[in-house]
């Protein structure tokens, strides 16, 4: 769960400065899981998990959803969850958890950009870490380390 934070606060560090290629170039070329936990590089990869999320939360019809998008964050684990599970079944070969990282980390950016000052840091750990399946699903993996 700290580790989960400091991931995350990697990430909004890199979200922030809005210079994609700062945080992005920490990663090795390799593709090989760092040797230590490095929250910059494990950030990277969790943000390109999200490029990989082709959702357009514009046209997708939820209730969450639509409350996420006009900044009411209280609904944004019920929105994430409700995309995760939608987007996984149309994609077979996409894991639920799998899916559920890479549409927290793109809605979250989506937000960020659509309503600037709403999003929080703590909404995408409480997220991640509130989700007992993909608490699980990184934890077998082998920790961030591994993602």
């Amino acid at each position: 769960e700290e580790q989960t934070a400091r991931v995350v606060e990697a990430l909004f560090a890199d979200l922030l400065e809005e210079d994609e290629s700062d945080c992005r170039s920490l990663e090795t070329d390799s593709g090989e899981a760092p040797a230590s936990f490095d929250p910059a590089i494990i950030a990277s990869r969790l943000r390109r998990m999200g490029d990989q999320c082709n959702l357009d939360f514009e046209r997708a019809s939820s209730e969450a959803l639509a409350e996420v998008l006009k900044g009411k964050m209280e609904k944004f684990g019920a929105a994430v969850d409700n995309l995760s599970r939608s987007w996984s079944d149309q994609n077979p070969e996409l894991v639920y958890e799998r899916a559920f990282l890479c549409v927290s980390v793109k809605l979250l950016m989506h937000i960020a950009k659509k309503v600037p000052g709403v999003v929080r840091p703590s909404q995408l750990t409480q997220v991640i870490n509130g989700n007992a399946q993909v608490r699980n699903y990184i934890e077998a993996c082998g920790g961030w380390v591994r993602m």
